[in-house]
């Protein structure tokens, strides 16, 4: 077996009434669901969209400081992942690919090592 994430950056979600969202989550939730069911899901979460309250842990400097904010500025950020379990590349594929179609927007599919 190989785990893989699945993830999506924020930007890529695009603008949407919020009805449009109210109907892509039920979607979304049952393909996490499916991924339950067969036993491929790993973990499925969404990450705080609001990049101010994200903390960086430091310990470049030989001490640990925690600071408020993003570590440095970045157009594009991550909106959400999904790490999956999956026989081969193929399986992996197959999860990206529904993930997207219930979401409404692109995914990245990538192996974790």
């Amino acid at each position: 077996m190989s785990q893989f994430i699945i993830y999506f950056n924020q930007q890529w979600v695009g603008e949407h009434s919020e009805e449009w969202f109210a109907a892509r989550g039920p979607l979304a939730n049952a393909v996490v669901s499916e991924m339950r069911d067969a036993g491929v899901l790993v973990f499925a979460a969404g990450v705080e969209e609001d990049t101010d309250a994200a903390l960086v842990a430091d310990a470049t400097s030989g001490t640990t400081t925690i600071t408020p904010g993003l570590y440095a500025p970045a157009e594009q950020y991550i909106g959400g992942f999904t790490v999956i379990d999956v026989a081969d590349d193929a399986d992996a594929h197959v999860w990206g690919a529904k993930l997207a179609e219930a979401c409404g927007w692109p995914q990245q599919i990538r192996r974790v090592y």
